[in-house]
């Protein structure tokens, strides 16, 4: 199984709990890593045989500028529905970090897995 990753995403979404949290978008940072088979796409070199990195980051981006999600662990799991459908990946993780939230940390946020690595 091969990876293809993104690393450091940054998107913008209305999210959390608070009220002060619904007032405007905040900013997020997505890591995704996604199972596929890359053999076909070196073979050709050809983007209709790879998993299009770019239209993912696009496809997700879009999605989480439109969501209005209060928790984060909400907002991950609606992406891996996306690129699982979407995307027709086998497995994927999601590092979703939420930099402004506590005052006295870099970051919280959530990481999740979903499907199988050994398909």
């Amino acid at each position: 199984m091969d990876i293809i990753f993104v690393r450091q995403l940054e998107l913008e979404a209305v999210i959390g709990i608070h009220d002060w949290e619904r007032e405007k978008p905040q900013p997020l940072i997505m890591d995704i890593e996604l199972a596929a088979d890359t053999g076909r796409a070196a073979a050709s070199d050809r983007i209709q045989d790879a998993l299009d990195y770019y239209a993912v980051c696009e496809r997700i981006t879009r999605y989480v500028s439109n969501s209005r999600f209060q928790l984060v662990e909400s907002l991950a799991q609606g992406c891996a529905d996306v690129l699982l459908g979407e995307f027709q990946v086998r497995w994927l993780r999601i590092v979703l970090h939420k930099p402004q939230a506590v005052d006295n940390a870099a970051s919280v946020g959530v990481i999740i897995e979903r499907g199988s690595r050994n398909q």
